[in-house]
């Protein structure tokens, strides 16, 4: 796609939105395939939603969190692996927007960013002329299949080691067919493997400048939405998935309610029975609260200046956005279990919710215990138990 023909910032949720019949005809065949299609990534760029957190100036939106979050789940709806990987696509193209202007020249060339990435620091790379000779395997590198580039971090051997990111080209990589999941099963999350890679030492950037907005190795651009700190940056902008889901679970439970029987009980219309009025009820409710957690963490992000951000509205992103995975659980377990045996069926759609919801709230950075955990130990006092805020 070039620039010319990109679709405008304005308009991104109903564009995101009126992707949702393709993305629900299409998510069993997503599912078996392990992989979101060629196709689908074409919809996604054509909408725009791949381009929403990069560079203004190489045709991205710049978008607010908000409205992140609100386009993502719309996706969700429909297919919640295809959700996922433009979530994480889309905050590859956040991370871009950090390097150096000759990195962002040759990332964002064809005006169309496609890309996944990896946090773990499990490369090791050493140090060449001009750059870094890098050899790893990173599992877990949700849409794989459809990034042109790849976002890694490596221990570089240089005295004690420096942790360092890098954006190397897809294709330079080998994916392992190693991805068979019973949830999210069709992000794509493959193990990409780098031999004795050449990676330019403009496409670095030691991983402490990525993560710290005042870092001074981190380059500046004078845009205030490239002085965020890193992780609040990708929790916030996973926040939208887990609500999505929900949404697409009770969706799924009325569409499928007219005409139902309760077996092996007197209720010929479980429409009519008291038991499906409180799950339908509990499970609004829930995902009411769900919303106003992901547009709590959503309003933080969205108010903030730039710059470090203090710790406790760090933690509280990350808090409120696990809250509302744990909330999302909740909404998709209950309409789940009022389905009924014939749910688990793989030609009923509420089963994939559900089964897509649980590895989700399971994600290191979206689980509801641990993060509920951490927000208790800074709000009593004590030190973060974790990198990750």
């Amino acid at each position: 796609m070039s620039l010319v023909s990109a679709p405008p910032a304005e308009g991104l949720v109903e564009r995101a939105a009126a992707l949702v019949p393709m993305l629900r005809e299409k998510a069993a065949a997503t599912e078996i395939a392990r992989r979101v299609a060629p196709e689908t990534f074409d919809a996604l760029s054509e909408a725009g939603v791949l381009r929403m957190l990069a560079p203004k100036r190489h045709g991205g939106y710049e978008t607010d969190f908000q409205t992140q979050c609100d386009a993502l789940a719309e996706l969700a709806r429909g297919c919640p692996s295809t959700s996922w990987v433009a979530t994480i696509s889309s905050a590859m193209g956040w991370l871009a927007g950090l390097f150096s202007n000759e990195a962002q020249e040759e990332i964002f060339a064809d005006g169309d960013p496609r890309m996944s990435g990896v946090f773990s620091l499990t490369g090791s790379a050493k140090p060449t002329d001009g750059g870094v000779v890098l050899s790893g395997r990173w599992p877990f590198n949700t849409g794989c299949h459809g990034g042109r580039w790849t976002f890694v971090n490596a221990i570089v051997e240089s005295g004690d080691g420096i942790p360092t990111s890098m954006f190397v080209q897809t294709d330079e990589l080998t994916i392992l067919d190693d991805w068979y999941a019973t949830g999210m099963a069709g992000t794509g999350s493959n193990t990409v493997v780098a031999e004795d890679l050449f990676v330019p030492s403009y496409r670095t950037l030691p991983l402490s400048a990525l993560i710290d907005p005042d870092d001074p190795a981190r380059p500046s651009t004078g845009n205030v939405y490239y002085r965020y700190p890193t992780v609040p940056v990708l929790i916030v902008n996973a926040g939208g998935t887990p609500l999505g889901i929900a949404r697409g679970a009770l969706e799924a439970f009325l569409e499928r309610l007219p005409g139902r029987a309760l077996t092996y009980t007197n209720y010929t219309n479980q429409a009519e029975a008291p038991i499906t009025h409180m799950q339908v009820g509990e499970a609004a409710l829930k995902l009411d609260s769900a919303d106003a957690h992901v547009r709590t963490a959503s309003a933080i992000m969205d108010t903030f200046d730039g710059g470090m951000m203090p710790l406790l509205d760090r933690v509280k992103t990350r808090a409120h956005v696990s809250h509302a995975t744990a909330l999302a659980r909740e909404v998709v377990d209950t309409l789940f279990q009022g389905s009924g045996a014939s749910a688990i069926q793989t030609n009923v759609p509420i089963q994939r919710f559900q089964r897509d919801i649980q590895a989700l709230a399971n994600h290191a950075i979206m689980s509801p215990l641990n993060t509920t955990e951490l927000y208790g130990r800074v709000l009593v006092g004590l030190e973060p138990n974790t990198p990750l805020v």
